[in-house]
């Protein structure tokens, strides 16, 4: 099974389509929850060099944080979808 991690915010639309993506594949994933002060996502920032939500971690893939919400779903598209190898 996918070893996956989900950085979001609660009420974040971009979020919501990571999650949405998510589900709709079927896979399990660790939610990690940021705070919604940029200023507290120490956590999110160790990972993925910056601040802002969703990023993916993927660790089954070498993937150690991917930001930006459009690049994760097509990712997880590619790697888990019906097409994937």
């Amino acid at each position: 099974m996918a070893n996956l991690e989900l950085y979001d915010l609660p009420g974040c639309p971009f979020c919501a389509k990571v999650r949405d993506k998510l589900d709709e594949l079927g896979l399990d994933y660790e939610r990690h929850e940021v705070p919604s002060s940029h200023s507290q996502r120490t956590e999110v920032e160790e990972v993925s060099g910056q601040t802002g939500v969703p990023v993916l971690v993927d660790t089954d893939n070498g993937v150690e944080g991917m930001p930006e919400s459009d690049d994760i779903v097509e990712y997880l598209e590619e790697t888990y979808g019906d097409g994937a190898a």
